[in-house]
């Protein structure tokens, strides 16, 4: 299901962030507690280049959203197959990806707000995954934050883990994904407030 698909100048009068301040409506949606959640959901800004990812009963900070990324990047996703060169945040973020870099044995670049320093790191081939606070993912293929390429991530993802369930088995969560991969590596928390 799809909402607020339609390109308009003003964005329907609707803020174009994709946060939990901006997208009630599917928040509202996917913390449902009468069983009509949908198992995912996703929203992307007015250019589609920042996203928001949730599943049923569970918001993914982009923080942790990136470090569930790297962690699965080289089992789920083909273009990383032979390993991450390195990640990179933006300097609002917590730590998450930090410990996934620890042990995946890579460096973790922490860089000033603003997309020109990753794309530095990626000129340079230093790394292949970078995110911000502000809900941007990006990849060294794309050199952009890239709502595409973090919804193609996270059904990698799901589509990896859900790989043995079958025909009308229980399926792995967004919400199974993120707190297995909080057992792995300690949960970090950060606020971004959006007014």
């Amino acid at each position: 299901c799809l909402a607020h698909q339609e390109p308009l100048p003003d964005f329907g009068g609707l803020h174009p962030d994709p946060n939990l301040t901006y997208a009630p409506d599917l928040v509202r949606a996917m913390f449902a507690e009468d069983g009509t959640a949908p198992f995912f959901g996703l929203a992307a800004d007015g250019d589609a280049d920042r996203n928001m990812i949730l599943g049923r009963g569970v918001f993914v900070t982009p923080s942790d959203s990136l470090a569930v990324i790297a962690d699965k990047a080289q089992l789920c996703i083909p273009r990383f197959r032979d390993g991450l060169l390195g990640v990179a945040r933006s300097m609002p973020t917590s730590t998450a990806v930090d410990r996934v870099a620890a042990k995946l044995g890579i460096t973790v670049y922490q860089v000033p707000t603003g997309w020109k320093f990753f794309c530095n790191l990626m000129d340079d081939a230093r790394i292949s995954l970078c995110g911000e606070e502000s809900f941007g993912t990006g990849c060294d293929m794309i050199r952009e934050k890239d709502f595409g390429f973090a919804l193609l991530s996270w059904l990698s993802i799901l589509s990896y883990e859900n790989r043995n369930v079958p025909v009308g088995g229980k399926l792995v969560s967004v919400a199974d994904i993120v707190n297995e991969h909080f057992k792995k590596y300690g949960r970090s928390y950060y606020t971004r407030y959006d007014y």
